[in-house]
């Protein structure tokens, strides 16, 4: 029986669910905002929760301790760079999910979670660059 146990099993074992739960962390951070079910999301919610309050401090024994979690080493350095020093004012609620209605193929309840007040930086590609400099050229 599993009463009195934290957390949903999403129909998974431990070692896939724990896989699913890193890799919805990473892209949260990477993105900024995720579009996923409505479970997946209130039981990702505490682990960036916490992952920002550690990110707050940005010291080596933390770097090393998300660097353990995250599959990118980016993530890890958007959580210290960004997350950490925008959030340092914060108490807490770093995030929120939105419904977001329903799934065409199995009706699942999907939910939209994000960052609050993080704006992601657009950083420009080479090859966009190139082809306007080539399109200013012909002109």
């Amino acid at each position: 029986m599993r009463h009195r146990k934290k957390g949903k099993t999403l129909g998974r074992k431990a070692g896939p669910r724990k896989a699913m739960m890193r890799s919805l962390a990473t892209s949260l951070v990477m993105h900024g905002k995720i579009k996923t079910t409505e479970t997946k999301a209130k039981e990702l919610r505490p682990i960036i929760e916490k992952h920002i309050t550690a990110a707050r401090k940005n010291n080596l024994a933390v770097r090393r301790k998300l660097l353990g979690y995250y599959y990118k080493e980016s993530a890890v350095n958007t959580l210290l760079e960004e997350l950490g020093p925008l959030y340092s004012k914060r108490k807490g609620g770093y995030t929120r999910i939105i419904k977001a209605g329903t799934r065409q193929g199995d009706a699942a309840r999907m939910a939209l979670i994000e960052l609050i007040d993080y704006k992601k930086k657009k950083v420009e590609k080479k090859d966009a660059v190139k082809k306007n400099d080539s399109k200013e050229k012909k002109k």
